[in-house]
């Protein structure tokens, strides 16, 4: 019989940055999945890698000063290595640089120019470099990107593109005759409300303003963009237009592309418009993801709260922080990771609740039976009817679950049951029956039925805990079971012999803890401080070219739709206008009267159609911003030397 096939993917990472915890989040959704399906009897590819074309990698290059197939060597193993570390699973791992992604994207490429689908003009508009993409003057805030809030730049440059516009129809109808196809349902509102009913430009998908890129190979001043290149890794990988495509044959098209819920946009409208160009299969569903977060931002190195996973892998054990990440936050929306919750959920769940059932039953054994334990046929109390109504029916609850990829509910309806057995474990007293010898039979079942709860136990966390499994059956001493057999009570032999072992996860001291944690993460950011570049020492006449001068803020106004003041600055008998990107820590009234700090003699520019004559002067930490101030009568237009 023909084994159903599923196929899942992580986004290829870019790897012009380390991996973190964020990045840790989606590789660990994506293979509790796959480890799920495999367990249901699938036949699972699981795919991952990394982004490797592109300026900014070229630029991460320069910056270390290595080669950049060197950086991205080293990258590629980090990567690997992180994925190791949470215990991700991957079948491949695959790298655009590989030559076989090349050929396959240059024929792409190819293919859709010869169909009329891809044609050459010229680009101009506001481009962001670490997120690869173009933006218009509306869609950027103050000079900078709208998704990472770094600085565009303006760029025009000939250029390849393709007919996005032509597939704007088809897309809005695939994705409302398949509703599962976006996935949460306001991802799907986000794409047809945001971007098919306004209507589709046309792709920028060639550049020719670097060179690290797979060449257009009929056109070589370009090279490929990544919305071909990245994007067409996911069939690349298995074969697709190679002599070897078995495997895209068999496992395409894809059952999920997990991604960020920042790259949903490029998912599930560009990649399925270049397949609906190409003839071939859409994948069934692409699922967004929300941000991990951090005292309310987004963890990512560029705002340097990156929270590094190895760390805590090596203070805390893989499937501890596995549990974490996929019990405490709804999955697909934002999820704001805390020391302290962390913590706390280990203790609860894991060292009170888990692990405590299994060193109960084992010790029982071990005490009241001298460790072997066998049982005979005893008629079932209340207690057990109980015990085995919620375990029967959690397999039922919890499989519709997982395949919505609802995790945090699935591991909540699993602790239900491990709760019910600590539950029976007080109900039944064991503790009470020992002294009764006429007793022991109902005993020994009572400590056969908590075994064989863990033992289904064992198989319904593997997904999530890849190795907690196999130590809760050595203490056992039992087989492992398949998935089937979660749905069976009884299949435990009637006769084990238990040894016990350490505790599944010793309980933290979370004050000390928290503090240590504190510790390291301050520790890492200090370093991180101090390896940022300074800037090159400048002599006094470079500084003296500045002019300096105190201007006192008269009048403000907020910039309707930005985040601009407009402020008229008294410079002694001048009044300029200076527009500053600082409303999200100032208001126009808190503004007025201030005597600030203002460089004079900068060019005057125009900021979202209004010209600033100046610059405020302001200190900021990336958190939080204060204008540089004067203090006492000094006039307004006095110099600052």
């Amino acid at each position: 019989m023909k084994l159903e096939t599923f196929y899942i993917t992580t986004p290829i990472y870019y790897s012009s940055g380390r991996p973190h915890v964020g990045t840790a989040y989606c590789s660990i959704a994506s293979d509790v999945m796959a480890r799920y399906k495999k367990a249901r009897g699938f036949e699972v590819k699981f795919l991952t890698g990394n982004d490797e074309f592109g300026q900014k990698n070229e630029e991460a290059a320069k910056e270390r000063g290595v080669s950049t197939m060197q950086h991205l060597d080293d990258m590629a193993v980090l990567f690997q290595d992180m994925a190791k570390a949470v215990d991700v699973d991957y079948d491949i791992f695959w790298r655009t640089t590989d030559e076989r992604h090349q050929r396959a994207v240059q024929t792409i490429f190819r293919t859709l120019h010869d169909k009329g689908d891809i044609y050459k003009g010229h680009y101009e508009g506001l481009y962001c470099t670490p997120c690869e993409t173009f933006y218009t003057d509306g869609q950027v805030n103050d000079g900078n990107c709208p998704d990472c809030g770094r600085a565009v730049h303006k760029m025009q440059e000939e250029a390849y593109f393709f007919r996005m516009s032509k597939y704007q129809d088809a897309l809005l109808a695939h994705i409302e005759e398949n509703p599962d196809f976006i996935m949460p349902v306001s991802r799907k509102n986000e794409m047809i409300n945001n971007f098919l009913k306004p209507g589709l430009d046309d792709l920028c998908v060639s550049r020719t303003s670097f060179k690290w890129g797979i060449p257009v190979d009929f056109d070589p001043d370009h090279v490929v963009y990544v919305w071909v290149d990245a994007l067409s890794n996911y069939a690349n990988a298995l074969g697709f237009l190679s002599k070897n495509d078995e495997e895209y044959r068999k496992f395409w098209p894809a059952d999920i592309h997990m991604v960020g819920k920042e790259i949903v946009r490029f998912h599930t409208l560009i990649w399925p418009a270049i397949l609906m160009a190409l003839g071939e299969p859409l994948p069934k569903q692409v699922f967004g993801h929300g941000w991990l977060t951090s005292e309310g931002r987004k963890v990512s190195k560029s705002f340097g709260n990156a929270i590094d996973p190895h760390m805590l892998v090596d203070r805390y054990g893989s499937d501890a922080l596995r549990y974490f990440l996929m019990r405490e936050f709804t999955f697909g929306n934002d999820g704001d990771f805390r020391n302290e919750a962390l913590l706390t959920r280990i203790n609860a769940d894991l060292a009170n609740d888990l692990g405590n059932l299994l060193s109960r039953t084992v010790g029982m054994i071990e005490k009241y039976f001298g460790g072997e334990l066998v049982v005979k046929d005893v008629p079932d109390t209340e207690f057990e009817t109980a015990l085995k109504e919620l375990v029967s029916a959690m397999p039922g609850k919890i499989e519709p679950l997982m395949d919505r990829m609802n995790f945090s509910e699935t591991l909540n309806e699993i602790w239900a049951v491990i709760r019910r057995a600590n539950k029976y474990t007080d109900e039944t007293q064991p503790w009470v029956l020992c002294k009764d010898a006429e007793k022991s039979d109902y005993l020994a079942l009572v400590l056969y039925n908590l075994a064989e709860v863990l033992r289904i136990i064992s198989v319904v966390i593997a997904p999530f805990m890849p190795k907690t499994p196999a130590e809760i059956r050595k203490q056992l001493n039992i087989e492992k079971y398949d998935w089937e057999s979660t749905k069976i009570f009884g299949l435990t032999p009637r006769e084990i012999k238990v040894q016990k072992g350490a505790a599944l996860f010793p309980r933290l001291d979370i004050q000390k803890e928290l503090a240590e944690l504190t510790a390291i993460q301050q520790s890492k950011i200090e370093q991180a401080e101090a390896a940022v570049p300074q800037k090159p020492e400048i002599t006094i006449d470079e500084f003296s070219k500045m002019d300096l001068k105190v201007g006192e803020i008269v009048a403000c106004e907020a910039m309707k739709k930005t985040k601009l003041l407009k402020s008229q600055v008294r410079i002694g008998t001048e009044v300029r206008q200076i527009v500053s990107g600082i409303s999200a820590f100032y208001t126009p009234e808190q503004m007025l009267g201030k005597k600030v700090i203002v460089v004079t003699n900068l060019k005057p520019i125009k900021l979202r159609g209004e010209i600033s004559q100046g610059m405020i002067l302001a200190a900021a930490d990336g958190t939080t911003l204060n204008l540089l101030t004067v203090d006492g009568e000094i006039e307004s237009g006095a110099t600052v030397s």
